[in-house]
This record gives C-alpha cells, structure tokens and sequence, in this order.
C-alpha cells in the first residue's frame, strides 16, 4: 500500500512590520501526528485536499508537522528554525517508510536573516530525501515563487482564486498529480515565467476584471492537450524579498516546448494588463468613505462594508478614529487584534462598562490607540468551527475575547490575531449582522465569497498602513530592477526564469 506523508510550514510575512513572529504564534495552531488528519479531515483546506485524495485511493496517511499563523513580521530566526528542524527531522524518519511527501508552503514567507526560508527547508528536504524522492507542494496565490524553488518539487500547484475557496481543491490537485507520477501515469516537467510586477493584495481578487478573465484563461490553459497544471502566483507586494512577483507556472506531460508556451502566453497577458491590474477599484480616504456611505445608505442602501485593508496588524485605527469624530450609524468592527483590551473586558464582567483604548500597536504605521467606552456584550474563550466560504471545517481559536459596545459602534476585540471574513464574528458573539449599517472589516479579498452576496456596497479605504494600494511609498531595499510598479529597468533576465524535467 502506497503511503504519505503530510506536512506544512505556512507565513504570509509582512517583513515592513517590526515585532518578529516567534514559536508561540506557530504551535497555537500547529498539529502533529495523527492529530493532523483528525484536525482537517473534511475542511476546505490544503490539507483537506491532501486527505480526501489519499482516502479516495486508498493511500496510508503519516501525519509529521503542521504549523501556521496568521500574517505577521518576519518569522523569528529561532522559530523557523526549530519549527524546520522539526519537520525535516520527521520526514527524515519516515523517508523509508513513506513513499512521497505532500507539503503545503505559503509562498511568501520570511524569516530573520532568510529572505526565502521556503527554498532554505527544501533544500533541505532534497538533501535529507533524494533527488529522486516524490514531493509535491501547494502553496498561496500570493507566493514570491522563483524558478529555483518552484523546481526542487516534482509538482507544484497553487490556489486560482482569491478569496481562496479553492484550498482544498488545490491540495487535491496536488496529490492527484504526485500519485499519478508515482505510478507512471505522466512524466510533469515544469516551466517558470516571471512577467516582472507585483499588485496590491487588494487588487488581487480573481472574480474583478480583468484579473477574472485572465485567471479564466489560467484554467482554460490548464485543459489543453498535454497540460497537467498552470498556476498563476500574483505574488505578495508586502515581502521586501529579490523574488517579489507573479509567477506563472505550467506543467506539461513530457512536453517541454508546451509548458515554456503556455507559461509564456500567460505571463504576456499579465504585461499587456499591468496598468489595468493595478487600478482595478476605486479607492477612498476615511472621511470620503464615510461620506460616500452616508450618501448610499439615505438611499436606503444596507449594510456598506468598509474594508480598511491597508491594515496588516489587525490592529489600525485610522478609521475607527475618524468614525468616532464624526460620528456613524450603527457600525460593527469585528475582529480588532488587542489582548490587553480583551484581558480589560474579561475582568469587567458581561454587562460592566470599560473605558479602554483600543488597537494602534502593531506599529506606529497602525495609528494611534482609541479611547473607546462601552459596555460588554461579549467576553469569553472565542473558539469554534468555521462555517463561512473561505476554510471552511478549520478551527478558529481566538483566545479571549469580547465585544465592547458604545450604542454606535461595536467592536470585537480578540486576545489572538484573525481577520474576520465571513460572519461567523456575529453569529458566534450574539450579535445580528441585520442591526448594522456599517461593517468594518480589515480583509482584502477573502472577505468576498461571504460579504458580496449580502452587502449593500463594498467601499475599499486605503489608510496609512504597511499594506497599501500605493506600493511606491513602501521602503523597498531588495526587490530587483523591472518589477512594476516599484523598480524601473527590464527583468534581470527574460520571460522564462527557470525549466527543468521532474
């Protein structure tokens, strides 16, 4: 009987942040061992991808480490390195017993003193495995993929969609195609085109134009004759790494003319739209949104989202601010990231009324902190199974938690850093989402699949944090001539970055 091994290493690293991410914030939701199937059997995730295959033929699953977070800074050198040891060490002792090894990465992970800490563990992995051994790794639609990490797996998909609702569907893609090379099947070989540029998260989601019709031409492509799998890699804009930057990625069944083409053709598409690409939606300051939200719901327009998504700490202010100046109709604000206010609400006691300050310390980019009283209509351990689009099945552990409520505006502030997405937040702390005009949320695109069949508007408010729309003003120190729009010159080489047979 066949047997994997499944293991993961996930960080979106926002390396402009200042506070390390430690160990700490990995085993919070790290699982080993058995527990690994026992935790995502079922659930939108890669992992859940990875499982459904493996039952579906009949392959032994062993369970080594599995350890992510939320997006943060720069992953502690410290805490990849325990957190990689660990991993190759247990793919180390299984090496004999498991015939391949799927892996889930995000992409854009950084640690301190490693710009690709991704290429680091795989190298790694290669060393310790062989050349020759089957892995297979899934990873983000915002991955910094370069040729050479790209091509020490014998398969790699990533996600085509953003909200990424495909999480499963992309490990199972995945799998299926590391199965069907084990037991020759196909013969992949793999092609990299890197069209140099990188987009704003924010403008990164797959159903807007006119990303939506060239990720429609990523999946036609897919298709063809002769074609495994083509992943297009928008890259993430807030990693000051030399490989920021989309990525377009073919896999071909012994082909390797077809694979160089369709990366090829896929990657002109994205030059020929760069500068549609990254004005795909209008934008507004704090005081124009709510001016613009006071206009639409006179009209009787309701709820209007107000997606504060510049905010990479979970923690910004800029907007809260600004509403409490001016004052707003009934507003919801679920999942503001602040532990000492959390830790305050707990001891006032359900029904006590606080004044706090709330947010601002992720960094001085974040805003200042809010004085904000209210009273609390919420506190407790916030832990539950995630029934919205976007990981759905997964555990959402927040910690302590509470909504602090001042009659206008209600804030859920959370002892663990998540960005609420879906609408969970209201359901699981006893608030009905129909009471709201307003709905602040602090995603960039996932909060899509749930919000846009109920919002009345959706209006994107760019603020003054570490993840804005403007990448000019960010202080970039490693990114490479010829990524638009932040270095001017040609690519440091042509369309295609790297092929190779695997």
């Amino acid at each position: 009987m066949t047997v994997l091994a499944i293991s993961g290493l996930v960080h979106e690293t926002v390396t402009f942040l200042p506070e390390e991410t430690n160990l700490a914030a990995f085993e919070h939701r790290a699982s080993r061992g058995d527990e690994i199937a026992t935790t995502f059997v079922g659930s939108n995730t890669v992992y859940g991808g990875f499982l459904s295959v493996c039952q579906d033929n009949n392959v032994t699953v062993e369970g080594l480490i599995c350890a992510e977070c939320a997006p943060s800074g720069p992953v502690s050198k410290a805490a990849f390195q325990a957190l990689s040891d660990e991993l190759v060490s247990r793919a180390t002792l299984w090496r004999d017993e498991a015939d391949g090894l799927l892996l889930h990465l995000h992409g854009a992970m950084v640690a301190r003193g490693d710009n690709d800490p991704e290429l680091t563990l795989l190298l790694r992995l290669r060393e310790v495995l062989g050349p020759d051994y089957p892995i297979a790794v899934a990873m983000d639609l915002h991955g910094n993929v370069s040729a050479e990490k790209a091509l020490l797996a014998d398969i790699v998909c990533g996600f085509r969609r953003s909200p990424h609702t495909d999480m499963a569907e992309t490990g199972a893609r995945a799998a299926s195609l590391l199965l069907a090379k084990m037991t020759g099947k196909i013969k992949p070989v793999t092609a990299v085109a890197r069209p140099g540029l990188v987009l704003p998260s924010i403008f990164t989601a797959t159903d807007v134009s006119p990303l939506r019709e060239i990720m429609a031409e990523v999946r036609e492509a897919a298709k063809q004759p002769g074609i495994l799998d083509v992943t297009l890699f928008m890259g993430f804009a807030y990693a000051d790494v030399p490989e920021i930057g989309a990525t377009v990625l073919a896999i071909a069944d012994g082909d390797e003319a077809l694979a160089i083409r369709t990366a090829e053709r896929i990657s002109a598409r994205l030059v020929e739209e760069r500068e549609a690409l990254y004005n795909a939606a209008p934008l507004f300051d704090p005081d124009t949104a709510l001016d613009k939200a006071a206009e639409l719901l006179a009209q009787g327009v309701r709820p209007i989202v107000l997606l504060e998504h510049a905010d990479r700490g979970n923690d910004s202010t800029h907007l809260l601010q600004t509403m409490l100046d001016r004052g707003v109709p009934r507003t919801a604000v679920p999942y503001l990231h602040d532990p000492i206010a959390a830790m305050a609400a707990g001891s006032s006691g359900l029904g006590g009324q606080l004044m706090t300050t709330l947010g601002g310390k992720s960094s001085e980019m974040a805003g200042f902190p809010v004085l904000f009283t209210g009273f609390i209509k919420y506190t407790g351990e916030l832990r539950y199974s995630i029934t919205g689009p976007y990981r759905t099945g997964e555990t959402n552990d927040l910690g302590l938690s509470a909504v602090i409520d001042n009659g206008k505006i209600a804030v859920i502030v959370t002892s663990h850093s998540m960005t609420a997405v879906d609408t969970d937040p209201f359901t699981q702390c006893g608030l009905d989402i129909n009471e709201f005009d307003i709905i602040v949320l602090r995603s960039k695109t996932h909060f899509r699949a749930a919000y846009e069949p109920i919002a009345g508007a959706i209006l994107i408010v760019d603020t003054p944090d570490w993840g804005p729309a403007d990448l000019i003003g960010l202080p970039y120190r490693n990114v490479p001539p010829g990524i638009f729009p932040i270095t001017m010159g040609p690519p440091d080489d042509g369309i295609i970055d790297g092929l190779d047979d695997v």
